[in-house]
């Protein structure tokens, strides 16, 4: 069964207002985007899996450092910025990943702490923030047909895992927002999916959205998605610009 998608207020809200906007961020790097988020205010945060980014709202970097392989889609929480990392191998059986998260100071990205999150079991690889609690989301092997939400406590103390029943996802879930009262995951695939689910983490349903390259809601209600190119033998390029208009013409299949 299908219905159509429940984006109208959050692309009226996307295409209109001030700050924000389309931005590529300056220089090229190896690997490609994992993920954006912002400080709400003035300032984009690009995780380039071996490289932080600072930039203005222009894309105009304004401090970059390098990273550990593989850092994955961030978050800005009180003026500071966490990452999911993963440090041994994705979407394989438990046991072969080693699951964190990165803690940098938003103005200078001087690196504050380290929390481990073994519980993510097939790979840390993005995060978000709401009411007190961290999310973590990350990899998944092939052949398991749900996808998983990690739940802490503001001291990383495991809280919960969530299920989510959203069939198999390429690689599991890249990215995590909250957005209009409801999770959007964002997730590879060919078409890529973008996965939404209610605030326990029930399933809603799906549409063919790019969002696996990042995802923020910022003040005013626009949406900003994070996209790269690659260009063979220079490297990646990366930008953001708000959700597009073209997803509201897209289908939304339902939950069985």
């Amino acid at each position: 069964m299908a219905v159509l998608s429940p984006y109208t207020l959050a692309l009226a809200q996307s295409s209109s207002g001030t700050g924000f906007h389309d931005a590529k961020c300056e220089g090229v790097y190896p690997r490609h985007l994992q993920g954006i988020c912002t400080n709400d205010r003035d300032a984009i945060y690009w995780s380039w899996t071996e490289a932080l980014v600072k930039t203005d709202l222009n894309g105009r970097i304004l401090k970059s450092i390098p990273a550990a392989d593989h850092h994955g889609d961030l978050c800005h929480v009180d003026g500071k910025i966490y990452v999911a990392v993963n440090l041994g191998k994705f979407n394989q059986p438990a046991g072969k990943a080693d699951s964190w998260v990165f803690v940098y100071d938003a103005e200078t990205l001087a690196e504050l702490s380290r929390h481990a999150v073994p519980d993510a079991v097939h790979g840390a690889g993005g995060m978000a923030f709401r009411e007190g609690k961290f999310y973590v989301v990350g990899g998944l092997p092939p052949g398991i047909n749900e996808n998983y939400v990690y739940e802490y406590d503001k001291e990383f103390k495991f809280v919960k895992r969530h299920v989510l029943a959203s069939g198999y996802t390429l690689m599991g879930v890249q990215t995590l927002a909250w957005i209009k009262g409801e999770w959007w995951f964002g997730c590879y695939g060919k078409p890529p999916e973008l996965l939404r689910a209610d605030a326990s983490f029930s399933f809603l349903g799906k549409t063919n959205a790019n969002a696996a390259l990042g995802i923020v809601e910022v003040p005013g209600g626009k949406i900003l998605l994070g996209g790269n190119a690659v260009t063979k033998g220079e490297g990646n390029r990366g930008w953001v610009t708000p959700l597009p208009a073209a997803v509201e013409s897209l289908k939304t299949v339902s939950p069985s």
